[in-house]
């Protein structure tokens, strides 16, 4: 019993453990007693939100609630403020706290190794959170690490949202700390997103509990694919080839760094995408519907159609709170390449303080800068061809995995030598003995990019299908899909890959 209330460092809770789903099953039959009442509903869920956020994060769930706590009181006094220098003021104090406490957890060792190194100096980091619990609680934690809380980036983008759309007069401050606390916490999409904003969330907290028959269906679904596309697709193919050849990109020919790369471009997406799948499911089960975070991102034609596919939820978030306030596309075309490229450079750092980051988002950000110059230039007079749409689509999904390679790699040295074997030692002649020798890899891999790239309609027409079974025909197909994975998931429980961002 202990257990259940006791945080692991080394086995936070996950989609992807059994345990997760016992816990969830406990509150959906508590939720078949209490769901008419909307305060007692909203006050499981928020503990049940707290909860599961502390077996993800142990004692740093305490920066949750501090979080909670300053934007609920900035953003009512931002409401009742009158002066404009006032509400400026407190709209920039409550992203000023946020983004330092963001900064001091993702980028201290970045800016102090930066410093040392600039200066010659010899400063080393203290983790004072740390220092706080061993002192008060005698937590025993590791003060010279600096550990990342799972979610802390998501979360933290919500609570600035939440002021800043008070400020622009785009909302209402809640009515209570426990209403806007359970926005906050809200356990299915905290650690991983998608983003979502106050605007989407809030209202749905006071509507009384309805999940259509069919609704019930498709979130079951969306469930059972998240978890194939995690556990069957991702952490296969992840720890059986990928991270092999991550690891030690010059100990393998071109041929299999290139294989390697197509594979963590579905290894990134089945891993995310499948986190999503399954956030959405739970919410919608829960009786909150979560916004669409991805769109078959690798069917884009273009780089700017795939960010209006990948993490939709971030990429609106950039574009609304970050491109539009730096003046978007009002200010003159140079100004506007600009922008685009500064918002994605930014980007590219929210994801980790590494150099290697910094170039992805800069790789992004002048591709989208290209894209739009090319539009404006040559795209009315070119028109549209027939292989159009393949062309663009092959470019645009090469151009991905290549930045890919800087997202993924350990370090510079790992993403230059695996770029380097790719393009001066590709030896197509090892191709057939690699494809024997990884044959179920590629197999899944194949199956990875198939169930990706298939037609919507045969998507849709999957999801019917599945949605019109009986109720003991959806129990035995999900006891089915748990019993696969159950077998084929790795001997250790793999996290999802953006709970490090």
């Amino acid at each position: 019993m202990l257990e259940l209330v006791t945080y692991h460092e080394n086995s936070p809770l996950l989609f992807t453990q059994v345990i997760f789903w016992v816990l969830f099953g406990s509150i959906i039959i508590i939720y078949q007693f209490i769901y008419k009442n909307i305060t007692t509903r909203n006050v499981l869920l928020l503990l049940a939100s707290l909860y599961f956020y502390y077996m993800s994060s142990g004692f740093y769930f305490v920066l949750l609630l501090f979080s909670t706590i300053v934007d609920y009181y900035i953003g009512k006094q931002i409401f009742n403020s009158n002066d404009k220098k006032t509400r400026r003021f407190l709209v920039t104090l409550s992203a000023a706290i946020n983004l330092s406490l963001l900064a001091y957890f993702k980028y201290t060792f970045f800016f102090t190794e930066g410093v040392n190194t600039l200066f010659d100096l010899t400063l080393e980091q203290e983790n004072y959170l740390a220092v706080f619990f061993n002192t008060v609680f005698g937590a025993g934690m590791d003060t010279s690490n600096i550990f990342l809380p799972i979610g802390i980036s998501f979360y933290t983008f919500q609570t600035i949202s939440y002021s800043v759309d008070i400020y622009r007069g785009d909302i209402k401050p809640v009515d209570n700390i426990w209403d806007f606390a359970l926005f906050v916490s809200f356990f299915p999409q905290l650690v991983a997103g998608p983003i979502v904003r106050a605007s989407e969330f809030i209202p749905q907290i006071h509507q009384p509990y309805k999940v259509k028959e069919s609704e019930y269906g498709h979130a079951l679904f969306l469930i059972a694919c998240g978890l194939i596309k995690k556990i069957m697709i991702s952490d296969y193919i992840s720890i059986n080839f990928v991270d092999r050849i991550f690891e030690s990109p010059w100990s393998y020919s071109g041929f299999e760094n290139l294989m390697a790369t197509y594979g963590y471009a579905i290894q990134i997406y089945c891993d995310f995408s499948g986190y999503t799948d399954i956030a959405i499911g739970v919410a919608v089960l829960l009786g909150f519907r979560l916004p669409l975070n991805f769109n078959s991102p690798y069917k884009a034609t273009d780089i700017t159609d795939f960010w209006r596919r990948w993490h939709i939820s971030l990429s609106s978030f950039l574009r609304d709170y970050l491109y539009i306030p730096l003046g978007g596309n009002r200010k003159g075309q140079v100004r506007t390449y600009i922008n685009l490229f500064v918002t994605m450079l930014l980007g590219g750092l929210w994801h980790g303080a590494h150099f290697r980051f910094i170039i992805w988002g800069a790789l992004h950000g002048g591709a989208l800068a290209l894209h739009k110059l090319w539009m404006e230039f040559f795209g009315k007079k070119i028109g549209h061809f027939k292989y159009q749409n393949i062309i663009g689509g092959v470019i645009t999904f090469h151009f991905v995995c290549y930045a890919w390679i800087y997202f993924r790699a350990e370090d510079m040295q790992h993403a230059t030598s695996m770029i380097s074997q790719i393009t001066t030692n590709m030896d197509l002649s090892i191709a057939l003995e690699v494809i024997l020798a990884y044959k179920n890899v590629f197999a899944i891999m194949v199956f990875g990019f198939f169930i990706h790239w298939m037609p919507q309609s045969w998507k849709n027409k999957l999801a019917i299908e599945f949605i019109s079974m009986p109720d003991f025909a959806k129990a035995a197909f999900l006891f089915f899909i748990g019993f696969v994975l159950f077998q084929s998931r790795s001997s250790d429980i793999q996290p999802f890959i953006y709970f490090q961002f």
